[in-house]
């Protein structure tokens, strides 16, 4: 083999070298955009960390003040006991969830039975009846209620006492005029909310 063959054949190989370190180059390339933005996101890191570190240890400091270890003791102290409620609860929403998912299917069926027999009702005007009865009934209490105060003769009234209406209550119309009074009175009280009602 000649000296040119030699020297071609070295250079051959030198090319198949220079292609593979190429091949390689080309593959860490994949790799090195990534890698950038590590190193980026490790300098920003880097920058805002001291800051961060001290802005904590100022926080921690505060805390500290109103902190102290005993505290945290005792409120696992109070804590521990109660745990038996929070599982007794935890029970019950299990028991409430399956008491709904045992009750949405017959819901399913007699909510929409329910919507057609109430537009049954409204179809044959029952609840036009209702309230038409319900106004005629206030309409007549209306009524009688301003044809008492017509009738009461207010330019008569004059100062009673305790004794004074013992001494009327002798009328059987006074009577029957406060028996009346204390029904209204009674009735009056089913509008208070049922917290007023209740004290």
């Amino acid at each position: 083999m000649t000296n040119e063959e030699l020297l071609l054949e070295r250079l051959a190989r030198i090319e198949e070298r220079l292609e593979g370190v190429a091949r390689v180059e080309k593959q860490l390339e994949v790799f090195a955009g990534p890698w950038e933005t590590l190193s980026d996101l490790g300098k920003e890191f880097s920058i805002l960390l001291p800051p961060a570190t001290r802005q904590l240890s100022e926080e921690l400091a505060e805390v500290e003040i109103g902190f102290q270890v005993e505290d945290l003791f005792t409120l696992l102290k109070k804590f521990l006991p109660a745990l038996k409620y929070l599982t007794w609860s935890l029970e019950q929403l299990e028991n409430l969830i399956d008491w709904w998912s045992d009750l949405e299917p017959v819901l399913k069926i007699a909510v929409p039975k329910m919507i057609d027999q109430l537009d049954v009702l409204e179809q044959h005007r029952v609840f036009t009846m209702f309230g038409r009865i319900f106004s005629v009934e206030m309409l007549s209490f209306m009524e009688r209620l301003s044809e008492v105060a017509l009738t009461a003769r207010l330019e008569e009234a004059k100062p009673v006492g305790p004794i004074g209406i013992l001494w009327q209550l002798k009328s059987p119309e006074c009577r029957q005029g406060l028996g009346v009074l204390v029904e209204l009175t009674r009735a009056l009280s089913k509008m208070q909310p049922p917290a007023a009602a209740a004290t």
